[in-house]
């Protein structure tokens, strides 16, 4: 197991119950324990309400554990978000409509007070990355709804952050988009070399972005398994077609439904 002073993200024992000791005292996290390495993709998966997003908000400081220890390259989440060591995007792209593109995308270095021209050409930089920068003056409500989740990306990656927290980001796309915006964020992976935690309800977006899945129970939330996805670094539409593929989405479909372990589709894939 890697060193947790070197881990992009380390949780031990985390437990969320909210109004704990109250009357409608709700347990989100049960000791959930996970360890994601420098530079790995991991998405999270399970039903609706099981806590995908709560323990995602805990990395990123929004929520705070009520039990155990949680760590962010390294610190507590409150160092992590007062050094902006990780970056955020949702399932909305919340672009400020006043704002033109490239001004969206300085917004986070306005606001740590870099000079005007130094936050523009960060901005027109990661613009160029995301393939949008012939619309660095436009306005969001210009955009469709993928160009305006690239613009979203691109402002997360605006100070260069280790980790980047995805909370189904491409939930509110069609398919076609969607898969668009998949490939994009690979590329933009493979470019930058970010730690990337993903919450999703697809299993083939799961499966097709990540190099492991974390499986997560009904609620109360806990980790019931964690699917290795041995795909490669270098995936594509021929990706989505190959036995590799469908022997993964498989294992992830049988370990949602209770399986642990899926020792048959994991030695498909490689595992065994």
């Amino acid at each position: 197991m890697t060193d947790a002073t070197q881990a992009a993200v380390h949780a031990e024992g985390i437990w969320k119950i909210f109004n704990e000791g109250q009357s409608g005292e709700v347990t989100a996290l049960q000791d959930v324990n996970l360890e994601v390495n420098d530079g790995e993709f991991v998405s999270l998966i399970g039903p609706s309400g099981c806590g995908k997003s709560t323990l995602l908000r805990v990395i990123a400081d929004l929520t705070e554990a009520t039990r155990g220890t949680m760590t962010v390259a390294g610190v507590t989440p409150h160092e992590a978000r007062q050094k902006q060591l990780y970056g955020m995007a949702f399932q909305q792209a919340a672009l400020f409509d006043w704002r033109n593109v490239r001004r969206n995308v300085e917004l986070p270095l306005e606001l740590m007070g870099w000079g005007k021209d130094k936050r523009r050409a960060r901005a027109l930089e990661l613009l160029e990355m995301v393939q949008l920068s012939d619309f660095a003056d436009h306005w969001p409500w210009q955009l469709s709804g993928g160009m305006q989740q690239r613009v979203a990306i691109a402002r997360s990656l605006a100070v260069d952050p280790p980790l980047l927290l995805m909370d189904e980001p491409f939930g509110a796309l069609d398919e076609m988009t969607r898969e668009r915006m998949q490939n994009e964020l690979l590329r933009i992976r493979r470019e930058t070399g970010k730690s990337i935690i993903f919450v999703t309800h697809s299993i083939p977006e799961a499966v097709y972005l990540s190099d492991r899945v974390v499986v997560m129970s009904p609620r109360p939330g806990r980790i019931t398994d964690i699917v290795p996805v041995p795909l490669g670094d270098e995936r594509d539409e021929d990706t989505r077609e190959s036995d590799d593929f469908f022997h993964a989405v498989t294992a992830v479909r049988e370990a949602l439904r209770g399986h642990v372990g899926g020792a048959e589709n994991r030695a498909r894939v490689g595992e065994v």
